[in-house]
């Protein structure tokens, strides 16, 4: 497979989306792909074993993109390796009424994932500057004091949720999570296709949904707050990475290879060792044992 560097997808600038292709060429077949992500799946495992031994770093993988996107396959192929103690997915909906009595971060606070451990958010706390802004209507849910309507909900707001997002991000970070968020940028006609497969193909007919293609109609709307949200919300501490994502294996692989390489970047991260008096007497140890056949 044609070698990807992928810190070209890294977010380190002001960038426009409709600059930045939604599909690449990596010269390779489609049974290529699969074995080079078997091969990162498998090193992505080992390397969850360390950490969870070592118990210092959780690890928060943030995925968004228009739907169609392919993120419920990619997070079933991507992580399909690990340990299923280690790697919690929580894919976030609609807030309910419990979540509404608190404020939009709150419940994204409670899916956090634990030292050693990964969560994975399908749709993240990002929803509450894409969703909420192309649909300003759902903020009144939220009960905030001062917006009783449509017309409080001013720019000013918005920054301040950028803000917030912003310190949430470098909050956790500070204390050990690593943070690697991905825009699978996926292409009109590319949505058009899958969302026509699903009607064309009966087992896939329950994935569609009117709404989809009303949301469609925003595409140019949702574009835009994406884009918005990517270069008020790219940093250092937490960057954005934008896939193309019209190959859905070209994607997974681009997002494994990612995630590998920034953790391989912390090379604290190891195996404890055994306390000097444990080694010193490991053959007594194992000699007891034995003893009792």
């Amino acid at each position: 497979m044609k070698n990807i560097d992928t810190s070209t997808l890294k977010v380190t600038k002001s960038i426009q989306l409709k600059n930045i292709p939604t599909l690449i060429d990596v010269s390779t077949s489609e049974k290529k792909k699969e074995k080079v992500l078997q091969k990162t799946r498998e090193k992505l495992s080992k390397l969850q074993d360390k950490m969870y031994a070592h118990n210092k770093y959780g690890v928060l993988i943030c995925l968004q993109g228009m739907d169609t996107a392919g993120k419920d396959s990619l997070i079933r192929e991507v992580f399909k390796e690990f340990n299923a103690r280690g790697v919690v997915v929580h894919s976030f909906k609609t807030p309910n009424s419990t979540e509404l009595e608190h404020d939009y971060l709150w419940r994204h606070y409670l899916a956090l994932p634990e030292k050693g451990k990964f969560s994975v958010f399908n749709r993240t706390h990002y929803e509450n500057v894409l969703v909420t802004r192309v649909h300003p209507n759902y903020i009144l849910n939220e009960n905030i004091p001062s917006i009783n309507s449509v017309e409080d909900i001013t720019p000013a707001f918005w920054e301040n949720r950028f803000e917030s997002i912003n310190a949430f991000e470098k909050h956790i970070t500070s204390n050990g999570i690593i943070v690697l968020k991905f825009y699978l940028h996926l292409s009109k006609e590319e949505q058009r296709q899958r969302l026509l497969r699903r009607l064309e193909t009966e087992k896939h007919n329950w994935k569609f949904s009117p709404g989809d293609l009303k949301e469609r109609e925003l595409w140019d709307d949702y574009q835009k707050c994406y884009e918005e949200a990517i270069n008020k919300t790219s940093k250092e501490h937490a960057p954005w990475y934008i896939v193309p994502a019209d190959n859905k294996e070209t994607c997974r692989y681009l997002v494994a290879k990612t995630i590998l390489e920034e953790l391989q970047k912390h090379t604290d991260i190891k195996e404890p060792e055994l306390e000097q008096e444990v080694k010193d007497n490991i053959k007594m140890y194992h000699d007891k044992l034995a003893s009792e056949e």
